[in-house]
């Protein structure tokens, strides 16, 4: 059969004659695929070097690395080595809150997304859900910008702050908080905003999943003597289960990827703190204060897509174990 397809298909030149329109349209994708995802590749290389604007760039080999790692000669002096550490810890700092700000968000957002998504499956009034579930969609289509300037204003000290205020007249407080301006108040308020804005979104998902839950076996176990706790616990959540581990895996790989959500809720009181991966190369690249080495900018992003690239062959295995097939 394979032999037979193979000699019925034509060679490139003749179908690219025949279906011309095709290509023809391909080639701004083409384009677009190369100019702005294969040529800036060619960057990878200053990674490598020491770069600073406005001279030629020098090349190092692995220093850039060694410097983020704190890697320092066998017979480096302990000052020496104090001051590698040192240098090394706002990239050990930024490396470790990219991990976790990325999976306590993933799990709370997936986990409310659940309980949200269960209890509306749960409603009776057709009418009362669907208007629920456009009032937890909308706050997704705000930009970041926007959700930050929003909550920037609910947190503030003075008479705007609706959350001080609040507090304070409830006697829960005596003094105004500036929650964005320590490190341990800010990413509770991270997380909470994360959940604000994303877990209506990915309810769509699940209520997905829901709709196609059989409704005998709602009635089977109603006939069991199963009440409604335990219709969950025993019908929907299972049925949930492959779908929960699937958005799981999927998002894992791109845990990575943080960027926007820090960078706009961040300031100078918190930043050193709470900054990961993306915003260390923004500020180390365009906020230094002193001539940016790119090279060493470059590195961290280097860093940053090995490691993204080895997790999306993690989760490509996990998903062909779950699934069946990859999410490559």
């Amino acid at each position: 059969m394979q032999k037979t397809i193979a000699k019925e298909r034509k060679p490139l030149g003749p179908r690219i004659k025949k279906y011309w329109q095709f290509y023809l349209l391909f080639i701004p994708v083409l384009a677009f695929v190369i100019v702005f995802h294969y040529m800036p590749m060619y960057g990878i290389v200053y990674g490598f070097t020491e770069y600073k604007v406005g001279q030629s760039p020098i090349w190092v080999g692995l220093d850039q690395f060694k410097k983020l790692f704190g890697i320092v000669a066998a017979d480096a002096t302990p000052i020496q080595k104090q001051l590698a550490a040192l240098k090394a810890q706002p990239f050990w700092t930024a490396f470790g809150n990219t991990i976790v700000f990325s999976v306590i968000k993933l799990l709370l957002n997936t986990g409310f997304a659940v309980l949200i998504s269960i209890f509306l499956n749960e409603m009776i009034s057709t009418k009362f859900k669907k208007i629920t579930q456009t009032i937890i969609y909308l706050p997704h289509f705000m930009s970041w910008v926007v959700t930050s300037s929003v909550f920037t204003l609910l947190l503030a000290v003075g008479q705007s702050g609706l959350v001080n205020n609040t507090l304070k007249s409830l006697g829960l407080i005596n003094e105004s908080v500036n929650y964005l301006a320590q490190p341990g108040t800010w990413k509770i308020w991270y997380y909470i905003i994360n959940v604000w804005r994303e877990t209506g979104w990915q309810t769509i998902i699940f209520m997905a999943t829901l709709t196609g839950i059989d409704p005998g076996l709602y009635e089977a176990a109603s006939m069991d003597g199963a009440g409604r706790v335990k219709k969950i616990q025993y019908v929907t959540l299972p049925a949930l289960g492959n779908t929960i581990i699937t958005v799981l895996i999927l998002n894992l790989a791109k845990i990575m990827n943080l960027f926007e959500s820090v960078f706009v809720l961040q300031n100078d009181a918190v930043r050193n703190a709470t900054n990961v991966l993306q915003t260390l190369v923004y500020y180390e690249a365009f906020n230094s204060g002193a001539v940016p080495d790119l090279g060493y900018s470059v590195a961290i992003g280097l860093f940053r897509s090995m490691v993204g690239l080895l997790l999306m062959l993690v989760c490509n295995i996990a998903s062909k174990k779950v699934r069946g097939r990859g999410i490559m």
